[in-house]
């Protein structure tokens, strides 16, 4: 095993220098700095454990966690990853303080993560809106030393280190797949339920769907219309949307608040006949898989979307290590016979 001892021997700088550099505590020249992580990445350099549990005491770090406060149900599994992350990381003197946005508000965003960084955070765990005022927040973060992993949706314009969650793209895909092998009749007349336009997770699962069913033959796109993850709107805008389309049989629901929507198909009748798949599995959901209303859904592994961020944020901190950019859930498909 390496030791700093002889990494600073191969660099030509002092034990302190390579400690400095290691720990992330800054004042080393940039050259220097890119050739002492170069040789540790070239020696395959792993901080001694002990060291890590005795820096991080010290540090008393503070990880910042800010997610979606909707009534979705999913992120009741995050919270439960969040809970046991943050029991565990506790051991290490380590504290996560979390703030929820009582809905899709670029605003209540960024005053969470006002609130946060007022609060002393060393970094930055984000389920975010995909609007440029969070971008240029997490810029600002990056800035200030503060790094920022985002989850369940990405930003990839901007300067957050790493994103956990699903492929939307190819759960949408994936959608578009489970809907082809359900059509008995050679034709589907399709809804969408969106989430929240502002949420990237959610639009491009959509036109990932979109783009996949262009190319079959026999499938038309009716509409798409929004929910806001609320079970009041998605009944209301459902069931508009079929009254105004009778000819719809397949459903898409993209996000949460899929109760209210099966709901308002359920009163026409039409759930007998209709496809529907969805994301996640929530209780109501499970429920309505079972009663033969939703076909299938497609999930993303929320427990993974608690826990891992927070573990990467706490290995960057306290060993330097670099996570991986990108960090895909698996795409875990149920239908009623393994739910």
């Amino acid at each position: 095993m390496p030791t700093i001892k002889e990494i600073a021997v191969l660099a030509g700088v002092s034990r302190g220098t390579v400690d400095r550099v290691l720990n992330k505590r800054g004042g080393v020249h940039p050259d220097t700095q890119a050739r002492i992580l170069e040789i540790a990445k070239a020696l395959d350099y792993r901080p001694n454990k002990a060291g890590i549990v005795l820096s991080a005491q010290r540090k008393n770090l503070k990880l910042g966690v800010v997610m979606f406060g909707t009534n979705n149900p999913f992120f009741d599994d995050v919270k439960e990853g969040l809970n046991d992350i943050e029991s565990e990381l506790s051991c290490y003197n380590c504290d996560i303080f979390i703030k929820t946005t009582p809905s899709f508000n670029e605003k209540d965003q960024i005053d969470a993560i006002d609130d946060l960084v007022e609060m002393g955070i060393n970094a930055l765990a984000i389920a975010p809106q995909n609007q440029e005022g969070v971008v240029r927040k997490i810029d600002e973060l990056r800035e200030k030393g503060i790094p920022t992993i985002t989850f369940n949706s990405d930003l990839p314009s901007s300067s957050r280190i790493a994103y956990v969650g699903s492929n939307y793209r190819k759960s949408g895909e994936t959608v578009a797949g489970l809907m082809k092998l359900f059509d008995h009749k050679g034709h589907l007349e399709i809804g969408i339920v969106g989430g929240a336009p502002s949420v990237l997770c959610h639009t491009e699962r959509i036109e990932a769907f979109k783009e996949y069913m262009e190319k079959t033959p026999s499938v038309n796109i009716v509409d798409t219309v929004w929910n806001n993850d609320d079970d009041v709107t998605c009944y209301t805008v459902v069931n508009k949307m079929l009254s105004e389309h009778p000819e719809i049989n397949a459903l898409y629901f993209t996000a949460g608040a899929i109760e209210g929507g099966c709901r308002a198909v359920m009163e026409t009748g039409r759930h007998k006949d209709m496809i529907i798949v969805a994301h996640d599995k929530v209780p109501s959901t499970v429920d309505l898989i079972k009663n033969d209303v939703i076909k299938a859904t497609v999930c993303q592994q929320p427990y993974v979307q608690g826990t891992k961020p927070l573990q990467m944020l706490f290995d960057y901190l306290t060993t330097g290590e670099t996570p991986q950019e990108i960090n895909y859930t698996d795409i875990e498909i149920y239908i009623k016979e393994n739910i």
